[in-house]
């Protein structure tokens, strides 16, 4: 079951199903997963790959008391040694400063 956001859009109906509208966006891990400056790296050769940006699938949004968005977001993670297994995630609230929309 997804998170049901106050914005999530829906599509579908009772009889056929109803599914949440996913938009495509871009999750920036790089700002996501943002290291301390100056913090000591040590490769791991078999770790994620908390770098660049993947597609993600948007499907509904919160406001933080502050005024800041977030986003609930599905996505995958890569392994840094390449190998074709990913690590899913789904309903991820994600800072929309972090996200850019896809065509």
């Amino acid at each position: 079951m997804a998170i049901n956001s106050p914005f999530t859009t829906w599509e579908g109906d009772d009889v056929h199903g109803r599914r949440p509208v996913l938009t495509r966006v871009g999750v920036r891990l790089d700002r996501l997963f943002a290291r301390l400056p100056g913090a000591p790296r040590r490769v791991i050769e078999t770790g994620l790959d908390l770098t660049g940006e993947v597609e993600g699938r948007l499907h509904g949004r919160f406001p933080g008391v502050d005024g800041d968005w977030f986003g609930v977001v599905n996505y995958e993670l890569r392994y840094a040694d390449g190998r074709p297994q990913q690590v899913y995630l789904t309903d991820q609230l994600v800072p929309f400063h972090v996200l850019r929309l896809r065509e």
